[in-house]
């Protein structure tokens, strides 16, 4: 609850600053204390929600469920966004003359990201995803004079809206199908009797709206020009910390609702699993953009995110922590040092190892790990779904078609490497000051502790769920 009620006020906070505060180094510092201190009192409360203490308890009629699992994706989450704004504050100013703004509406997307990760009804989720989403597509469009970018909104816009309504047409439907008549997702009681035609058409409406918000085929279409026209700061957000969110309210949604019914349902999953991996993997080999190419890349990302759901078991909860945390720090880091970048193809990272070649080394690391190379998070991120997936004792076939697609994402990741190190390059010059480059290698640190030492992480996730 803390966090949903301090990500909001900070919003205001930030939408004043602008007005209050002429110095744009002010208002940066501001929306990055902002993000810290929601870190800090996130953490505050898991802990004490963990020793059965509520700092502040406020009466939610059971409509929203502060447990444990949503507080820890609430803290992969707002940490992933400190180190954003870390990163990206300084190329946010350069979108607009608005800076405050644009800092607040990212702020009231962290606001979603607490109401999704924490819903308890579904009018919760629906509300949850919309404080999610109507920030994003304004700032999909907030470079005002970019063709691309404006494109890139009024399609986000419109097609988010029609998800939006699929989402309450599925929310209307599954209460029909609700034995209790009720929003609340432990009363559902889906799978305890006879599945009714209701339930079938909610739930295939729910998966549709819910996939469209992770970008799963087919619902994907959006994706890679929404993440092309945006400004490269908005869309590493949208690429990490929303995604992210999104995820957790699809698992929630079906082990809480659904996890009776997995025999109507996962195989439809396992299709579009399939299809995500395929599609993702596939067309971002044929990719020129560098930036296009992480777009399509982060389908294929979506494919193995997916695996969780099919299995709901303990350790495709962990994982899909550890996974959103692994994925968060090489994706933020890719396009910290992408932004950074003139020429955002393949040719802009000719013969950047001789001319940066620390530039060079973070952005292999931060590739390696999106690959899934051993002693990189990614690794054993990939590991932990598989194994979720190899435990429910189905889809074998969906496991080696996923290491497959795997090892063909190894391709296109490889191009940016080899282009780094093996290729002849023009001198360009890139604003990487020290402070920069130093963020960058803890960012590599943290790749590489979590690529090692997973258990650190799926140790605490253990003993806060005890």
């Amino acid at each position: 609850m803390n966090a949903i009620i301090f990500s909001a006020i900070w919003g205001v906070v930030m939408m004043f600053s602008s007005a209050f505060l002429k110095n744009k180094n002010a208002i940066r510092l501001l929306a990055i204390t902002g993000a810290a201190l929601l870190l800090a009192l996130n953490i505050l409360e898991l802990y004490q929600a963990s020793q059965g203490v509520h700092f502040l308890s406020i009466d939610t009629k059971g409509m929203l469920a502060f447990e444990t699992f949503g507080m820890l994706a609430n803290t992969v989450a707002f940490a992933s966004t400190l180190l954003f704004l870390l990163f990206s504050a300084k190329d946010i100013e350069e979108v607009g003359p608005n800076s405050g703004d644009y800092f607040a509406l990212i702020f009231f997307v962290l606001c979603g990201v607490a109401l999704v990760t924490s819903y308890n009804n579904l009018l919760m989720l629906f509300i949850g995803i919309e404080v999610l989403s109507i920030p994003l597509y304004i700032l999909t469009g907030s470079s005002k004079r970019n063709l691309k970018g404006n494109e890139a909104a009024l399609k986000y816009f419109l097609m988010g809206s029609f998800s939006t309504g699929l989402m309450l047409l599925g929310i209307a439907f599954l209460y029909g199908a609700s034995p209790t008549g009720s929003f609340f997702i432990d009363d559902i009681g889906i799978g305890h009797g006879p599945v009714s035609p209701l339930f079938v058409v909610g739930l295939l409406l729910l998966i549709a709206a819910l996939s469209f918000k992770v970008s799963a085929a087919p619902f994907h279409f959006w994706t890679p020009d929404v993440y092309d026209g945006a400004p490269t700061p908005f869309t590493s957000f949208m690429a990490t910390v929303v995604k992210g969110a999104a995820f957790i309210a699809f698992i929630r949604l079906f082990a809480d609702s659904f996890g009776e019914a997995q025999a109507q349902w996962q195989l439809i999953i396992a299709i579009i699993a399939a299809a995500t991996l395929f599609i993702g993997n596939i067309t971002a080999v044929f990719q020129q953009s560098v930036k296009r190419m992480l777009a399509y890349s982060s389908i294929a990302q979506v494919g193995f995110m997916l695996l969780a759901i099919l299995s709901l078991k303990q350790i495709a909860q962990d994982g899909i922590i550890l996974y959103i945390a692994a994925y968060s720090l090489a994706t933020i880091g890719i396009f910290a040092v992408l932004g950074r970048l003139k020429d955002q193809t393949y040719e802009g990272f000719n013969g950047l190892a001789k001319q940066h070649p620390v530039l060079a080394f973070v952005s292999t690391i931060f590739l390696l790990s999106l690959a899934g190379i051993p002693l990189t998070a990614g690794f054993f991120a990939k590991y932990y779904m598989l194994t979720a997936l190899l435990q429910t004792g189905k889809f074998l076939w969906l496991a080696i078609f996923a290491v497959l697609c795997a090892a063909v994402s190894v391709y296109y990741y490889f191009r940016v490497i080899q282009a780094m190190y093996f290729k002849e390059g023009v001198e360009q010059e890139i604003d990487a000051s020290a402070g920069f480059k130093n963020l960058l290698i803890i960012d590599v640190i943290l790749i590489i502790l979590l690529g090692i030492f997973p258990q650190v992480l799926i140790n605490a996730l253990s003993i806060l769920y005890l």
